[in-house]
């Protein structure tokens, strides 16, 4: 089993290079618009046919490889698969994919090696010794983009996956908007600081915004993007923790699955900005792949009922969360930190999953959901 992982790496152009590479940028970008037109009207849309079509125009046209006009006609294509309702349309600084044959490494002398429509040019780059070590395994194409003025690549990288710890328990783990995330353990890693940040950034912006000068435009770009950033640095660091923690004490991580929980729920409107900022998918995302990198199992629970079910009694009532913080069980009086109780009952739904009669329709739904899930309960159980 192999994992697919992504290394950013910054290029170092001088003045000439780095028009180089923005010319090809725009010269690519120009030639994906033309094959979408030319897609469009024709309604051609898979790429042996879209390329017997382009192929000589576009290298024509715009001066490009051959390699480049094969590129640019997969991007086009690829764009048409998710659906043909409209016409795609592509930026002028839109990133571009090279393969091997038109970008090399020179990992002794930093450098990379890439074809521009000004010939081809040896640019130094700069990465952490991680990002190096990833490009050792690196696979398939590499995406050359610019962001702030700043030209990046992007490697994809195919490691080979470590095999999977035995567990005998699992690590729940409940995940909130007051609590970023609450093991079965109790420990709490609270969102107060990302959320005053993003509060003091949102007034910001609207101040910013409500003067609209010249200089007021100056400083929403040079605040564009903090916010986000500084809430990924935290996400990265609360499941780096998480994921040591399960693999040092030998568990699974069993996650709850909030796949499209913003559709479920409503809130008050002075709570939509709240929770559309909620960024759940991006520390999932990131425990997940810590948990594969780690050989950690990793287990995804319906989270329905997670945070009204007594872990005592197993008396399940809307009626046991008297407010966001606190449960309390209203049969046996069991009381805890609401966010830890939906922890522990993750945990337990994914230790011991509840056995109900379905029929073949769901049972085969079930089988489909099992084979998405990195962990079988066997492994739970040491099977």
């Amino acid at each position: 089993m192999h994992v697919k992982l992504v290394a950013q790496i910054k290029l170092l152009p001088d003045s000439e290079q780095f028009d180089a590479l923005k010319t090809t940028l725009f010269s690519a970008n120009a030639a994906c618009n033309y094959v979408s037109e030319q897609a469009w009207q024709t309604k051609t849309f898979k790429q042996y046919d879209l390329h017997h079509l382009c192929y000589k125009d576009i290298r024509t046209r715009f001066g490009l490889s051959a390699q480049v006009a094969v590129r640019v006609i997969s991007k086009v294509t690829d764009s048409y698969k998710l659906d043909k309702k409209c016409i795609r349309t592509f930026k002028p600084t839109g990133s571009i994919a090279y393969d091997d044959r038109i970008l090399s490494w020179d990992f002794p002398g930093s450098t990379v090696s890439i074809w521009t429509t000004a010939g081809r040019i040896r640019i130094l780059f700069v990465c952490g010794s991680k990002q190096k070590a990833l490009l050792r395994s690196r696979m398939g194409e590499t995406d050359l983009s610019l962001r702030k003025g700043k030209f990046y690549l992007s490697a994809t990288c195919d490691i080979e996956e470590p095999t999977l710890i035995k567990t005998s328990d699992a690590l729940g783990v409940d995940l909130g908007i007051k609590n970023i995330a609450v093991d079965s353990d109790g420990a709490v890693h609270s969102s107060s600081k990302v959320n005053n940040v993003r509060h003091r950034h949102r007034r910001l912006r609207t101040k910013l915004q409500s003067k609209g000068t010249r200089s007021s435009t100056r400083k929403l770009k040079e605040l564009s993007g903090k916010e986000s950033r500084f809430a990924k640095d935290v996400n990265h660091c609360i499941s780096k923790k998480i994921v040591a923690k399960a693999k040092g004490t030998k568990q699974a991580l069993a996650l709850e699955d909030l796949t499209g929980i913003r559709m479920r729920i409503t809130v008050s409107r002075s709570q939509r900005a709240i929770l559309s900022s909620w960024s759940f998918g991006q520390l999932r995302a990131f425990t997940e792949y810590k948990a594969v990198r780690e050989g950690v199992p990793v287990i995804f629970v319906d989270p329905r009922n997670t945070s009204r079910t007594c872990p005592t009694c197993g008396h399940i009532d809307r009626n046991n969360r008297r407010n966001q913080r606190i449960f309390s069980c209203v049969v046996c009086g069991f009381a805890g930190l609401a966010d830890h109780i939906a922890a522990i009952n993750i945990r337990r739904a994914a230790v011991n999953p509840p056995i109900v009669a379905r029929d073949d329709a769901k049972a085969k739904s079930s089988e489909l959901r099992r084979s998405a899930v990195t962990n079988p309960v066997s492994l739970l159980r040491g099977d």
